[in-house]
C-alpha cells in the first residue's frame, strides 16, 4: 500500500503513460454528512496500487493524473467514487466507463432474478465475467482503521483489477451491438458538477412521508428540510442527527414545536435564504384514466423498443417519468440523446410529442 509522497510520485511515474485507469474508493460513512475518503486504488493493465489517502499529506500530484484530459475512468457504480473524489479534489473526470451502467445496456448478459433490478453488483458482474468468486468479507469494515488487514487490502486491490477485465469485455459487447455511444453519454450525464453539491431546496425530497404534510404546510416544510440539510452540511453531521424525518414532519404539521436555540438558528437561516420553490406534486397526484390509457400506449411501443435492442424498458426509461412527460415535463431522460434516438417516431404517432 502506498503510504507517503515518494511512494506516491513512484507509482505516478509508473502509469504516466496510461490513459484507461481503474478507479475504485473506499470510503466511512456513518457518523458524518460527507463521506470521508480513505483509500483510492488504481489499476491498469499490467500494476495496480491502494493509495492511503490518510497517511499523504499532498494529493496534488495524484488528482494532476486521474483528472488529466486524455485519461477514462474505469469504475462500477462510478458517480460514488467521482463524488467522494470531487470534494476533495473539485475536479471531475473527462470521461468515465461505468460496468454497471454497460451491464444495464446489455440485457443478455443481465441475471433473470428480477430481485437484481438494475443495481448489478461487481461482485455478481465479476463471477460472470471472470469466473472469480470474490470475498465479501470486508464490505462493512471501519476503512480508516490503521494498520488495515493483508486481507483488507487485497479485498480493496480485487476491486480495480477485475474491473479492468470486465471493461475490455464489455466495451468489446457493445461495440458489438453499436451502444458504446451510449454508455459514454451515460457516463457524461454523470459529469456535472451540479449534481454532486447539495442543493439544500431540493432536499424535501429526501423526506420519508413528505405527502402526509398538508399542501398549505409545504413551503414551511421545505424551509425546515433546507436548514436541516444547512446544518448538516455546516457540522458535517448526518441528517438525521440534526432532525429525524418523523419530527420534521411533525413540525411541519404544527404537532411539535422547535427549541428556542433551533427556532433562532432557524430564523437565521431565512433571513439569508429568504426563499422557497416551486414544488414538484405531481407525483403526488394519481394519474387519471386518459394518462392511464396514454401511458400504457407508451409502455407497449418501450417495450417493443427494447425488445428490439437488446434492452430491458426499465433502463429507456421509468413510469413515473412516462408520467411526468404526460402532465408536460420535457426534462424527462428520454427526449434527448440515444434514448429519444429511439422512440422519435413512437412519440410522434402516439402525437403526444
Amino acid at each position: 500500500m502506498i503510504k507517503n509522497n515518494t511512494e506516491l510520485t513512484d507509482f505516478l511515474h509508473c502509469i504516466k503513460s496510461d490513459t484507461e485507469l481503474a478507479i475504485d474508493t473506499e470510503f466511512k460513512w456513518v457518523d458524518s454528512y460527507y463521506p470521508q475518503l480513505c483509500l483510492l486504488q488504481i489499476a491498469t493493465n499490467t500494476i495496480a496500487a491502494c493509495i492511503d489517502v490518510l497517511a499523504i499529506e499532498d494529493l496534488q500530484p495524484l488528482f494532476n493524473k486521474i483528472y488529466q484530459p486524455d485519461v477514462l475512468w474505469i469504475a462500477h457504480a462510478a458517480r460514488n467514487d467521482i463524488e467522494v473524489l470531487y470534494r476533495y479534489s473539485r475536479q471531475l473526470p473527462a470521461q468515465v466507463f461505468d460496468t454497471q451502467i454497460a451491464v444495464s445496456l446489455l440485457k443478455n448478459l443481465r441475471p433473470t432474478n428480477s430481485d437484481f433490478g438494475a443495481q448489478i453488483s461487481y461482485q455478481w458482474l465479476t463471477e460472470i465475467l471472470q469466473g472469480v468468486t470474490l470475498d465479501k468479507a470486508f464490505t462493512r469494515l471501519d476503512w480508516t482503521m490503521r494498520p488495515l488487514p493483508d486481507e483488507a487490502i487485497k479485498y480493496a486491490l480485487e476491486d480495480v483489477t477485475y474491473s479492468i477485465k470486465n471493461y475490455h469485455q464489455l466495451k468489446k459487447r457493445l461495440e458489438n451491438e453499436g451502444k458504446l455511444d451510449w454508455l459514454l453519454e451515460e457516463g457524461q450525464s454523470i459529469l456535472d458538477a451540479h449534481i454532486h453539491k447539495p442543493n439544500i431546496f431540493q432536499c424535501w425530497d429526501r423526506v420519508k412521508g413528505f405527502s402526509r404534510i398538508p399542501k398549505k404546510r409545504h413551503t414551511f416544510a421545505v424551509q425546515l428540510a433546507g436548514w436541516r440539510e444547512q446544518m448538516a452540511i455546516d457540522k458535517n453531521k448526518p441528517r438525521r442527527w440534526i432532525m429525524t424525518d418523523n419530527d420534521l414532519i411533525d413540525i411541519a404539521m404544527d404537532k411539535q414545536q422547535l427549541t428556542d436555540e433551533k427556532q433562532k438558528q432557524f430564523s437565521l437561516f431565512l433571513a439569508k435564504n429568504p426563499y422557497t420553490i416551486e414544488l414538484d406534486t405531481h407525483k403526488q397526484i394519481p394519474p387519471t384514466a386518459k394518462e392511464k390509457a396514454q401511458k400504457l400506449i407508451l409502455q407497449t411501443h418501450i417495450e417493443d423498443k427494447a425488445s428490439q435492442n437488446n434492452l430491458t424498458a426499465e433502463v429507456i426509461t421509468s413510469g413515473k417519468n412516462l408520467l411526468r412527460y404526460l402532465r408536460g415535463d420535457q426534462s424527462v431522460n428520454f427526449l434527448s440523446g440515444w434514448r429519444y434516438d429511439l422512440l422519435k417516431e413512437e412519440l410522434e404517432k402516439c402525437k403526444i410529442v
